[in-house]
C-alpha cells in the first residue's frame, strides 16, 4: 500500500479494512463512498428562485440659466423600446422626462407638490401598451389629489369623481388624443421626440374661484410638439386645474402654475420603477440575478445620445406676441422668438441609482447595479446629453435604417464593492451556474386582465352629450390594438371646458381667439427650433385626422371611448 495516502490510512480502522486491503478496492470503496455522500448534499439543496425588479432613476445634470427664462421649455428625447419585449403591466418607466415648478414666491411652498411632470414612457395603467412608448401630459394638482394626463384621462376612471379628467383642453383640430396615451408610431427605434410648454393667454384673469374669493391666472400652459409629421400646439390645461385647489386650500393662491412662471433650473432624469428581474443562489451562497433585455438606441459608432437642447423661454418668446395678435394686433406666428430663448448646456456627468432586488425588500436593503461598469455618460456636444457603452457588456441589436440599439447585459452577480458594499456587477451567461436556472427564467407578458375599455359618461343631461358634439362618431385605429371613437364638438362646447368654472361669455371669448389659431397655424412648420442633428420621430398615423368639411375652424376632435379592437 505504498500509494495509499496517509489520509487514506487513517480512514481504514473507521472503515473495517485491515492493513492487508489491497489498495484499489480501499479506493473504489472511499470514492463511492464520497460520491454519495455529495449526491445527498446536492439533494438537500435546492435553489429558490426570487422575482423582483430593476429600478431607480438615470440622472441627467445640465447647466442653470438666469431666473428670467421663466416661461416654458422645450426639449428633444430619444423615443425608443426600452425593453426588447413589454413584459406586462407591472412595468413601469419613463424615458428621459422633466419636472416643471411654478417659480416659488419668496420660499417653496410647504406641502404642496405641483408641476408638470409628463413624457413618453409606460406606466401601470397604460392599457394598450406595447414596445413603443406613449406621451402622457401629467400635470399634478397639488399632493396628487389630481392628475391630468391628457383631455378625458386623469386619476382614476371613475367619473363621478373626475380628478383631472376635465383638466386639459383639446386645441388641436388635427390630432386626436387617447385616454391611454398619445401614440408613437410602432416601430419608433431612437429618432427625436421634440415637445415643451409654453404659456398663451387663451384665458382672462379673474378674481372669484368657483364662487369664492380666489383668484384663477390667465395662464394656459400649451403642449407643443416637433414630430415629423405633426408641429405645433395640441393640448392646454386649463388655468382652473390649479387654482381649485385653493378654493380648499386657500394658501395655494397664487403660487401655482395658473399665475406663476416656471422654474428654468428643471431637474432631468429617467424614472424607472419597475423592469421585471429574477435571482437565485447557487450552492456555494453566490447570488445571481437576471433582467429581462432592456435596450438603448444606438448610433453608428455605439454611442446613445437621448437628450438634445432642453431650452428655456421667457414671454418674449411667444406670450407677447400673441397677446398682442389678440389685442388685435397683427397676426403672430407661432413660432418661438429664439433671441428670447436659452439652451441648457451638459457638463457631460451623470449618475444612476438603479437596483436590483427582490419583491418586498426594505429600502436599505435594495443592492445597486454597477452602472459605470458598462455606461459612460458623456456630452457628445454641449447641448446634447447620451452615454458611451462598454462592448465587452452590451451587445448590438442591429435594425432597419441604421436605427440600431445597444442591449444592457442581461445577467449580474452580487460582490462587494472596493468599500465592502454589495453591489451587482455584470457577468457573461456562461459564468451563470445552471443550478440556478436562471438560463430557462421567462418575462412573458402578464396582465391583470384584459385591456379595460375608457367609456365617458353617456347621460343625456352630462356634458358630454349637452350641448354635445357637431358630428360623429368616427373611429382610428392605432398600432396598440385598441379602437379609438371621437366626435367632433365646437371647441367651447367640449367637456373640459364646461367644467372649468367659466361663463359662456368666457368660453365665448376663449373660442374667439382660438379661432384665430385655427386659420393661421398650419400643422406643418416649425413652432419650436429644428434639432440640431438626427431625424424626428412620427405620431401613429392613427392620431391624425382631417377636420370635415365647414369644421376647419373652432372645431376639435374629442375621443369619447377607446376599446380593445375586435
Amino acid at each position: 500500500m505504498k500509494h495509499t495516502s496517509l489520509a487514506v490510512l487513517l480512514l481504514i480502522p473507521t472503515l473495517g479494512f485491515s492493513a492487508d486491503t489491497d489498495t484499489k478496492t480501499l479506493r473504489a470503496f472511499i470514492f463511492a463512498e464520497v460520491l454519495a455522500q455529495s449526491s445527498f448534499s446536492a439533494a438537500k439543496f435546492v435553489v429558490k428562485q426570487e422575482r423582483g425588479e430593476m429600478a431607480g432613476y438615470l440622472l441627467v445634470p445640465n447647466e442653470k440659466v438666469p431666473e428670467t427664462f421663466n416661461a416654458g421649455f422645450s426639449m428633444y428625447i430619444s423615443a425608443w423600446p426600452l425593453l426588447k419585449r413589454y413584459p406586462g403591466q407591472r412595468f413601469q418607466s419613463g424615458l428621459p422626462g422633466t419636472w416643471m415648478f411654478a417659480q416659488p414666491v419668496g420660499k417653496p411652498l410647504e406641502k404642496g407638490y405641483s408641476d408638470i411632470e409628463g413624457g413618453l414612457g409606460w406606466w401601470r395603467d397604460t392599457e394598450y401598451a406595447t414596445e413603443t412608448p406613449k406621451f402622457i401630459m401629467g400635470g399634478v394638482a397639488p399632493n396628487f389629489v389630481e392628475w391630468a394626463n391628457g383631455p378625458g384621462a386623469g386619476k382614476g376612471r371613475d367619473w363621478s369623481k373626475p380628478n383631472g379628467k376635465y383638466a386639459i383642453a383639446q386645441l388641436s383640430p388635427w390630432v386626436i388624443w387617447p385616454p391611454d396615451g398619445l401614440n408613437v408610431k410602432q416601430g419608433t427605434r431612437g429618432e427625436w421626440f421634440g415637445y415643451g410648454y409654453l404659456p398663451l393667454p387663451l384665458a382672462k384673469a379673474k378674481d372669484k374661484t368657483n364662487g369664492k374669493d380666489i383668484p384663477t391666472g390667465d395662464q394656459c400652459w400649451t403642449l407643443f410638439l416637433n414630430t415629423g409629421n405633426f408641429k405645433g400646439p395640441v393640448t392646454f390645461f386649463l388655468p382652473y386645474f390649479w387654482s381649485k385647489a385653493a378654493v380648499n386650500e386657500p394658501r395655494f393662491a397664487g403660487h401655482l402654475l395658473d399665475s406663476r412662471p416656471s422654474d428654468p433650473n428643471r431637474a432631468l432624469q429617467m424614472e424607472t420603477q419597475h423592469i421585471p428581474s429574477v435571482q437565485a443562489t447557487d450552492s456555494q451562497g453566490v447570488t445571481y440575478a437576471r433582467v429581462t433585455p432592456t435596450q438603448f438606441p444606438s448610433d453608428a459608432q455605439g454611442e446613445s445620445a437621448l437628450v438634445h437642447r432642453i431650452t428655456s423661454y421667457n414671454k418674449q418668446a411667444l406670450w407677447d406676441s400673441v397677446q398682442a395678435w389678440f389685442d388685435g394686433g397683427p397676426a403672430a406666428s407661432g413660432a418661438v422668438n429664439s433671441e428670447a430663448a436659452v439652451v441648457h448646456e451638459f457638463p457631460g456627468r451623470g449618475g444612476a441609482t438603479w437596483k436590483i432586488y427582490p419583491d418586498g425588500t426594505e429600502k436599505d436593503a435594495k443592492t445597486h447595479v454597477a452602472w459605470t461598469s458598462f455606461a459612460t455618460p458623456f456630452a457628445p456636444d454641449k447641448n446634447t446629453f447620451g452615454y458611451k457603452w462598454n462592448t465587452q457588456w452590451v451587445k448590438r441589436d442591429a435594425g432597419t435604417n441604421g436605427r440600431d440599439l445597444v442591449v444592457l447585459p442581461e445577467y449580474f452577480r452580487l460582490d462587494k464593492d472596493d468599500k465592502q458594499r454589495p453591489i451587482w456587477t455584470p457577468v457573461a451567461a456562461a459564468e451563470v451556474p445552471a443550478e440556478t436556472g436562471l438560463a430557462n427564467a421567462s418575462f412573458e407578458r402578464k396582465r391583470t386582465g384584459p385591456p379595460k375599455t375608457y367609456e365617458t359618461p353617456a347621460e343625456a343631461d352630462s356634458s358630454w352629450k349637452k350641448p354635445g358634439p357637431k358630428v360623429g362618431p368616427f373611429q382610428a385605429r392605432p398600432g396598440d390594438g385598441s379602437v379609438v371613437t371621437y366626435y367632433w364638438y365646437r371647441f367651447a362646447d367640449q367637456p373640459s371646458l364646461l367644467n372649468a368654472d367659466m361663463t359662456d361669455a368666457e368660453r365665448e371669448a376663449m373660442q374667439q381667439r382660438v379661432e384665430l389659431l385655427h386659420r393661421h397655424w398650419s400643422k406643418d412648420r416649425n413652432y419650436l427650433a429644428p434639432p440640431a442633428s438626427g431625424t424626428l420621430a412620427d405620431l401613429d398615423p392613427a392620431m391624425l385626422v382631417t377636420p370635415p368639411a365647414g369644421l376647419e375652424v373652432g372645431y376639435v376632435p374629442i375621443v369619447t371611448r377607446q376599446e380593445p379592437a375586435k
